[in-house]
């Protein structure tokens, strides 16, 4: 994989902020308005390659890495998008691509890069097990040349818009594994071949992320569609967070360009007692302090993404550039909010709706309180807290 220039650097950015401009915000405000899902947008997204970029080109994919990946969503939600509603296309498809075999490979990574498959849907978290995935209870039983799958998983955003679905499932029971990691398996589940034992129902929330929980009664996955070993699908899940961490680091720091941006326009256009309301020091100086953070989580995610690509452990790299950019997106929302005063909860001003779906990134994928527990204890050496 060659490392790109500055210049191609700035020639992704741009393309996709091109493309952004035909998806206006108030094509985004309409979405929200009917909890729709952004057809056009994620077609457009497709047609241009933005969401196969971290697919070989010798599967139908652009080749490039983790550093072009993570400005490409970085610059969908500084637009004023929502990167979320196609990201899991971008590092979901990582676990075929690193742990699958050359015959997985050739079936469907091609046909994620053309588009003429999705792999939105990842499946892994249940009800009873929130982030203990060790602890999930749906059950994947051998039968012959194939598996038969029972259970549920929630907060399984886009299963609806999803044509595989990536999931975890036990396949050992809990009670006979040496170690509690043991006995879960990876596999690729076609949701559209098994729609009649699978049953899909949307989660009214507070922001448009088309989220799910889905029951599978009876379920049936070929044994050729299992990925990697059986049992050793807790560790394959694992390779592919730090993937996710970048990325989601990278729409927060759109998320929180988004809100300087729309802050520091206001605050100098809106005159109040005869002067521009970004003159006062209490509305500056929560703007100029938000782009600083933003920008110091900006550097730690270009330094796990850096990492990722040239194959070195980044685990901490990640979650930190996660954690930093998620609170600095979040701390800019308020101060966005605080500068937009009243107009802030109008839904005609945006604001209000980034607010919400910078919020999220708090706490999803991953909590950021695991992740201050990873760093304590992975990184600083300290007890392990839970």
């Amino acid at each position: 994989m060659a490392k790109s220039t500055e210049k191609d650097l700035e020639l992704i950015r741009s393309s996709v902020r091109a493309l952004c401009e035909k998806f206006p915000e108030s094509y985004w405000r309409d979405l929200d308005a009917t909890k729709s899902y952004p057809e056009e947008f994620i077609k457009a997204l497709t047609d241009e390659g933005w969401l196969s970029v971290l697919i070989p080109e010798e599967y139908g994919g652009a080749g490039l890495g983790m550093v072009e990946a993570g400005l490409i969503l970085e610059e969908i939600n500084r637009s004023g998008g929502n990167a979320g509603t196609g990201h899991a296309q971008m590092y979901t498809m990582g676990s075929i691509l690193r742990h699958g075999n050359e015959d997985q490979k050739q079936r469907y990574l091609p046909k994620i890069a053309s588009g003429e498959l999705r792999l939105q849907a990842f499946g892994i978290t249940e009800p009873t097990a929130g982030s203990d995935t060790t602890n999930i209870d749906t059950f994947a039983e051998k039968k012959g040349e194939r598996y038969i799958v029972n259970g549920q998983k929630i907060w399984t955003s886009r299963a609806e818009y999803s044509d595989l679905m990536l999931l975890l499932a036990r396949t050992t029971p809990k009670d006979k594994v040496a170690k509690k990691t043991d006995g879960l398996s990876l596999f690729i589940l076609d949701m559209k071949d098994q729609k009649d034992n699978i049953t899909i129902r949307p989660i009214d929330t507070m922001i448009n992320h088309s989220t799910t929980e889905v029951f599978f009664e009876n379920a049936e996955i070929p044994v050729e569609n299992l990925i990697g070993e059986e049992g050793k699908g807790f560790r394959y899940v694992l390779s592919g967070m730090n993937a996710e961490r970048i990325l989601v680091a990278s729409e927060s720091i759109g998320d929180g360009f988004y809100f300087v941006d729309r802050a520091v326009q206001y605050a100098s256009e809106r005159v109040v007692f005869n002067r521009p309301i970004g003159q006062n020091q209490g509305v500056q100086f929560p703007i100029a302090q938000s782009y600083m953070e933003i920008e110091a989580a900006k550097l730690m995610r270009d330094k796990a993404a850096q990492m990722f690509d040239e194959g070195i452990n980044c685990g901490a790299e990640a979650n930190m550039a996660k954690y930093l950019a998620s609170e600095a997106a979040w701390k800019a929302g308020n101060a966005a909010m605080t500068t937009y005063g009243g107009y802030g909860f109008a839904t005609e001003y945006n604001i209000e709706r980034k607010f919400k779906e910078a919020r999220l990134f708090v706490v999803a994928p991953v909590t950021n309180n695991l992740i201050l527990s990873y760093v304590g204890q992975h990184v600083l050496g300290m007890p392990r807290s839970f």
